[in-house]
């Protein structure tokens, strides 16, 4: 059974990099976007991120222009954006796509195991889900992800343990973590 060590991922000068130098770190696996309604999640995941990354959380950031191309920008504009804007710090990778016959295979690994269950209910998810099918009707049976902002929660052991989609609420997120990272799996 695979495990998300078993995986190499793109650093943004193009080298691989083995999530393997992630063992025995709990991990929040995101696809984001600098021009998406989500933008403003880097905040909470980056305050997320120095409150918990000396516990063991680590977030790895993958940019995805897939979603009504909302991620532009080079490597390096999207890290600039996100440092400046943001202050964001943790591990930020290439630009990937998430779907689709060119989707990287740990995104297509992730989504196998926590597969999509909805955007949830209310106005918010509603709107996303009428442009979330259109966007997504050319990938098929390969739509892996429903929009930028979604985020896979891997515990200490390489499992992926939860999925949160961009409309579920980061205080929520951020909880599921804070037990993750204690050891407590009840979430």
């Amino acid at each position: 059974m695979a495990k998300v060590y078993d995986f190499k991922v793109k650093d943004m000068a193009g080298n691989d990099v083995s999530l393997a130098e992630y063992e025995g770190k709990v991990l929040l696996i995101v696809n984001t976007a600098t021009g998406c309604g989500f933008t403003p999640h880097y905040e909470p995941l980056e305050e997320m991120y120095r409150d918990l990354k000396d516990q063991g959380l680590e977030i790895l950031d993958f940019p995805c222009n897939q979603f009504a191309g909302q991620a532009p920008g080079s490597d390096e504009e999207i890290h600039e954006f996100c440092t400046l804007k943001f202050g964001a710090e943790f591990p930020q990778f290439a630009k990937i796509d998430v779907n689709g016959e060119t989707a990287d295979p740990l995104f297509a690994w992730l989504a196998t195991e926590k597969p999509f269950q909805g955007f949830g209910k209310g106005l918010k998810s509603a709107a996303l889900n009428k442009f979330a099918k259109a966007n997504n009707k050319a990938f098929g049976d390969k739509t892996y992800i429903g929009w930028n902002f979604t985020k896979f929660l891997v515990d200490r052991e390489g499992n992926v343990v939860a999925r949160f989609e961009p409309t579920e609420d980061m205080k929520a997120v951020r909880s599921a973590v804070e037990k993750c990272v204690k050891g407590d799996g009840s979430f």
